[in-house]
C-alpha cells in the first residue's frame, strides 16, 4: 500500500504520527545511514516481474517500448549519502577519481589541466547565447571532489544526509562491492522507478506537477540555466527523503541527483526490444568497452532538469555519461540480487 502524500517536514519526523520505522525519519535531520544493520541494511525489495521499459511518446533513445521481465532484487531505499560515502573512505582509504591525477596516456590529447584532480561543478552563468553550449554553466573546477562539491573551500559539513556527487562509475563499483552488492541494470533500476506504475510517463502517474498534491521530486523550477526558483523547497541537492516515495517505497528515484546504472550506453542501441535485463548484447558492448570515452547510462535526472531543458525526469529517460567523469549533479544507489543466507 502506498504512503500518503507527505511534505519534507512529515518525513523529518515532525508529523503528530511517529515514524512506523526508522527509515520512515528521512530528510531534514537524518544522520544518512540506515538505522538497521544486516545485509538488506537501507533497502527495499522489488518483485520480480514484467514491466514496459522506454516511452513511445518521449525521447528517439528510449524508443520503442517493449516489455522486460527481471528477477527479484533489494535496492537501496535511497541515493547513497555522504555519510554512507564517508564510511567507506574511512575504512578503506579509497581516493576518488575525482581526487586523483589522470594517466596522460590513458587521455591521449586531454588538455593537461583536465588531468589534475577536479570534477565539473555547475554555475549559473551570467548571460545566456543558447541552451546548446553546456560549457556556459558547466566548468571543471581544479580540487572539486565529494568532499569540496564546488571546489576548493567549499565543504559537506551539515551534509550527511545528502547523495554523494563527483563520483565516477569505478568509485560507485567500489563502494558497492566493499558493501556486498553491484550497481543495478538500466532495466532493475527502470522496473524500481515505476513503482508499479506500469507505462506511467512519471514516477507517480502522468502529470508532471499537480497542485493539489504537490512537487513530486526535487527538480528545476524556472527557466533553465538562468533561474531557479526552487518552489519544491531545493535549490540543489537535497536531502534523501525529502519527496514521496514511489509505489515500492523507494524515494529521489527521480531528481535529485542522476543515478549510474552498470549498462555500457551503446551508440544505436536504444531501449528497444533488444534490450536485456543483463544489459546490451555482449557483441555490442565489445566494440566499445576498452574504447577511449566509453560511456554509461545513466538514469533519473536530477534537481537540474526543467521542462524546458532536459526533461529526463522520468523512469523512461536516459542519458550517456563519460566513464571516469564525476559530476555535481551524479550520484548512484546500490543493488543486492542474492542476500547472504
Amino acid at each position: 500500500m502506498r504512503r500518503p502524500l507527505a511534505t519534507c517536514a512529515l518525513l523529518a519526523g515532525l508529523a503528530t504520527a511517529a515514524p512506523a520505522t526508522a527509515e520512515d525519519a528521512l530528510c531534514h535531520g537524518y544522520s544518512g545511514v540506515p538505522a538497521e544493520a544486516g545485509p538488506t541494511a537501507g533497502m527495499v525489495r522489488i518483485p520480480g516481474g514484467t514491466f514496459t521499459m522506454g516511452d513511445d511518446d518521449e525521447r528517439p533513445e528510449e524508443r520503442p517500448s517493449h516489455p522486460v521481465t527481471v528477477r527479484g532484487f533489494w535496492i537501496d531505499r535511497h541515493e547513497v549519502t555522504n555519510a554512507q560515502f564517508r564510511r567507506f573512505v574511512e575504512a578503506t582509504g579509497y581516493r576518488t577519481i575525482a581526487e586523483r591525477r589522470l594517466d596522460p596516456a590513458d587521455h591521449p590529447g586531454a588538455p593537461a589541466e583536465l588531468l589534475e584532480p577536479g570534477s565539473v561543478v555547475f554555475e549559473i552563468p551570467t548571460s545566456l547565447t543558447s541552451l546548446v553550449d553546456i560549457r556556459q554553466w558547466w566548468r571543471w573546477v581544479p580540487g572539486a571532489d565529494w568532499r569540496h562539491p564546488t571546489g576548493p573551500g567549499s565543504s559537506i559539513d551539515g551534509k550527511d544526509g545528502h547523495p554523494v556527487v563527483h563520483v565516477a562509475q569505478a568509485d560507485a563499483l567500489a563502494y558497492a562491492r566493499w558493501i556486498g552488492r553491484d550497481l543495478p541494470t538500466e532495466a532493475e533500476w527502470e522496473r524500481a522507478a515505476r513503482g508499479g506504475l506500469d507505462g506511467a510517463t512519471y514516477a507517480w502517474g502522468d502529470r508532471y506537477y499537480d497542485p493539489l498534491e504537490g512537487w513530486r521530486a526535487n527538480t528545476w523550477q524556472g527557466a533553465f540555466p538562468m533561474r531557479d526558483t526552487a518552489e519544491d523547497g531545493h535549490h540543489g541537492t537535497a536531502p534523501v527523503g525529502c519527496y514521496p516515495p514511489n509505489g515500492f517505497g523507494l524515494v529521489d528515484m527521480i531528481g535529485n541527483v542522476w543515478e549510474y546504472t552498470r549498462d555500457l550506453w551503446v551508440p544505436g542501441h536504444p531501449a528497444g526490444p533488444q534490450a536485456d535485463p543483463e544489459g546490451p548484447p555482449a557483441e555490442l558492448t565489445a566494440r566499445f568497452a576498452d574504447a577511449s570515452g566509453t560511456r554509461l547510462v545513466i538514469k533519473g535526472g536530477s534537481w537540474l532538469c526543467a521542462p524546458n531543458f532536459c526533461a529526463r525526469y522520468r523512469p523512461a529517460a536516459r542519458q550517456p555519461q563519460e566513464r571516469d567523469l564525476g559530476a555535481g549533479h551524479l550520484g548512484f544507489r546500490t543493488v543486492l540480487r542474492t542476500p547472504p543466507s
